[in-house]
């Protein structure tokens, strides 16, 4: 009986699992490696065949239950992706997968180290001590440190989050899609309150994330407001007073003069824009977003800047010249072209409308938005997600609530299977710059219009194999009005000739120079003509 013991407790201290210090050098560097790999692939496991197998099969367990949250993440992703959003996004929930995150990080760490001294690196040759070390502090880096910048993502998600949306319940789409107005908001010391000169109502596709982009001129006049908005008292007949009553003035009247309109609104401006968009379009504007265009730069800098092809030259606009509504010339020029926009050029591309109309600068700024909308990636997302977070509190504010995030999330993704389509409410959709179609607009056109594209691009959308118009730069084409709205369409293009045309003569060549030199000069007039183009535009 005793020779029996003998013999067991002798095969017991020969395993060089357990016991390597009856092991070769080889052997020990061997097993080093190996626990070192088993606490990355099944954290526990190190401890059980070669340390403490209670710490070992505890760790094991709690192995095993994150291993079954992650699988039950990877279902959540491909049968509920809103819900998997939602649990990221809420307050309380994602505090809890924040301290999930800090404490597994915190564990594993302290796994590794436990692995460290089972190892034993006294008994390691001098020459392979280093190489472990270097190992073990490579995946401590890896595995804590990833679980730790989780945490740390989910802690800045939060705080951004619960700073830029609103709270209250998620709304439910209207005739299948979100509608929510988008604006650019240009408040400075140089500006009475806030204008925004920028405005666009995103018509989202519920069901498939096609996006169709309304844009509003600035300049747009005799805005309707239906009955059930609290402006009708104030302006049955729409915003009718005239030239005072250009669109973009509306946000700082009604916050100066009828926010008792809305009194459970914390920007009551901002509401009045909506209804005025949803009377113009014949949609429910369910939400807005406003963005600071001063802060928009730094945005665009968090994403590490946006791809445009820009159709033609866009001046960056001087200041003004004292007691006159003119420019000195241009601080400087955006060349045509594809290129990568930092925010400082990105932001007067989008503004810009000196030497042009503001049609120009409408079509520009939905290349911009178009652009956003395809670049703004996961992996951008990922890697700049501190900067983007950072400028997103700084310059939007929504009455958006947290609790839509889910579902606007799901329709992002699947947006980027579709071209963004676009509308210009004026000139080169609806009549021209001359004929003042802002001035004096068809309503009934324009409902049927936007109606028309909205049916037309969603059944599009869901056609199989279906990726968005071609170009995906220029206005979708619209079905033609009947005999009341023929005078607002845009011309048909000339038939291809039959005949060779003799090439007009060559002029001078378009340079930053000769345009800076007619500037400088004041002629308006070739330059109106030379930079017509520059609403040609698209996402790089």
């Amino acid at each position: 009986m005793g020779r029996t013991e003998t013999r067991a407790s002798g095969a017991v201290f020969t395993d060089p699992v357990r016991y390597p210090q009856s092991a070769s050098p080889q052997v020990r560097t061997k097993r080093a490696f190996v626990l070192l790999l088993l606490t990355l692939l099944l954290p526990g496991s190190a401890q059980v065949v070669a340390g403490d197998r209670r710490l070992g099969r505890r760790a094991l367990q709690v192995t095993f239950t994150v291993w079954a949250a992650v699988i039950a993440v990877l279902v959540l992703a491909f049968t509920n992706r809103i819900l998997l959003v939602n649990i990221f996004t809420s307050g309380w929930s994602s505090f809890l997968l924040m301290a999930a995150l800090a404490l597994l990080a915190v564990g594993w760490a302290l796994l590794f180290l436990n692995t460290f001294r089972i190892i034993r690196p006294p008994l390691l040759q001098r020459s392979v001590r280093p190489a472990v070390a270097g190992a073990l502090v490579a995946l401590m880096v890896l595995t804590s440190g990833g679980l730790a910048y989780g945490a740390w993502l989910l802690n800045v998600s939060r705080q951004t989050f619960s700073s830029i949306f609103a709270s209250g319940p998620a709304f439910e789409p209207v005739d299948g899609r979100y509608n929510f107005l988008l604006m650019g908001g240009d408040a400075g010391a140089d500006r009475t309150g806030l204008r925004p000169d920028s405005m666009s109502v995103f018509s989202v596709d519920a069901k498939t994330g096609q996006i169709v982009t309304f844009g509003l001129p600035r300049n747009f006049q005799n805005a309707l407001f239906t009955e059930d908005s609290p402006l009708w008292q104030v302006y049955p007949e729409g915003y009718n007073c005239g030239d005072d009553c250009i669109l973009n003035s509306l946000y700082q009247v009604v916050t100066d003069n009828h926010s008792d309109l809305y009194p459970d609104s914390t920007d009551p401006g901002a509401e009045a824009m909506m209804d005025a968009a949803g009377g113009i379009l014949g949609l429910e504007v369910q939400s807005y977003v406003i963005v600071d265009m001063e802060g928009f730069s730094t945005l665009i800098d968090a994403m590490g800047g946006v791809k445009i092809n820009a159709g033609g030259w866009v001046p960056i606009t001087a200041a003004e010249i004292p007691g006159t509504n003119l420019h000195y010339p241009p601080d400087g020029w955006i060349a045509p072209g594809v290129q990568t926009m930092d925010g400082y050029t990105a932001l007067w591309y989008a503004r810009s409308r000196e030497f042009v109309t503001d049609y120009h600068r409408i079509a520009r700024q939905q290349c911009v938005q178009q652009a956003m909308v395809a670049q703004l990636d996961p992996a951008t997302l990922l890697t700049r997600f501190q900067a983007i977070a950072s400028a997103g509190e700084q310059v939007v504010h929504t009455d958006i609530p947290q609790d839509q995030l889910g579902s606007f999330v799901d329709l992002a993704l699947k947006s980027k299977d579709h071209d963004v389509q676009r509308m210009t409410i004026g000139p080169p959709d609806f009549g021209t710059a001359a004929d003042n179609f802002v001035t004096y607009p068809d309503f009934e056109l324009i409902h049927s219009r936007v109606q028309t594209m909205l049916a037309e691009s969603s059944a599009a959308a869901e056609e199989p194999g279906e990726t968005g118009a071609e170009a995906g730069d220029t206005p979708a084409p619209a079905a033609p009005a009947e005999d009341d709205g023929a005078a607002a369409d845009t011309p048909p293009a000339a038939a291809p000739a039959t005949e060779p045309e003799t090439a007009a003569p060559a002029g001078p060549e378009i340079t930053e120079e000769y345009l800076q030199e007619l500037a400088t000069i004041g002629d308006t007039a070739t330059l109106g003509m030379l930079l017509d183009n520059n609403g040609d535009c698209s996402a790089g």
